[in-house]
């Protein structure tokens, strides 16, 4: 059995659905970034962390990668074309989607006041929609990699969720549609309902 460490609000929500896609039986111990908890299993307080066995992994994309080869589930095989459009696919979300709103997030709250600079994140939702833009242009089938989920699927619909969060703009209907429709799959509803424990 696996540990989550994180608060589902936050990128521990990626792992956590990811391991109910799989059907893989996890506990998750809720702590927040910078918590004594989350310290507890990453020296920087960063969240999640996933335990397995004696090994503490950290870095949501590390771990989804992780499990996705570990039980050769909801990834291409490595060392193949479909993986490396796959890794592709993951990178171009991490730079265009996640690090917007982390960049955001950061000059919103997590920046100490005197360092933030709010007339950025006008920017980043403009940068933000126009990646959205580039993705609904990409969808290949059901899923972002065409006919089989992928942890990318996973990355995409949690920063769609994140931007909603955040006060972003709306995607447009196209991309609102596939993530809606995501967020209707049990182990999504099954990993909002988790309790830590």
């Amino acid at each position: 059995m696996y540990t989550v460490i994180g608060a589902t609000k936050s990128r521990a929500f990626r792992v956590m659905w990811m391991l109910e896609e799989m059907g893989e039986k996890y506990i998750q111990i809720d702590a927040g970034p910078r918590s004594d908890e989350a310290k507890k299993y990453n020296a920087l307080g960063k969240i999640p962390a996933l335990i397995d066995g004696e090994d503490v992994l950290t870095d949501s994309v590390a771990i989804m990668t992780y499990l996705g080869d570990k039980h050769g589930k909801l990834t291409a095989p490595a060392g193949t074309p479909a993986r490396a459009r796959q890794d592709a696919m993951t990178f171009w979300l991490i730079d265009e989607f996640d690090a917007i709103l982390w960049t955001a997030a950061k000059h919103s709250f997590v920046l100490p006041e005197e360092s933030r600079v709010p007339a950025i994140k006008d920017a980043l939702k403009a940068e933000f929609i126009r990646s959205a833009d580039v993705l609904a242009d990409r969808l290949e089938g059901p899923f972002l990699m065409g006919d089989h989920m992928t942890h990318a699927d996973i990355l995409a619909v949690h920063c769609i969720n994140w931007s909603i969060g955040a006060g972003f703009p709306r995607v447009n209907d196209r991309l609102g549609e596939w993530a809606k429709s995501m967020r209707e799959r049990d182990a999504f509803k099954a990993a909002q309902a988790k309790q830590p424990g």
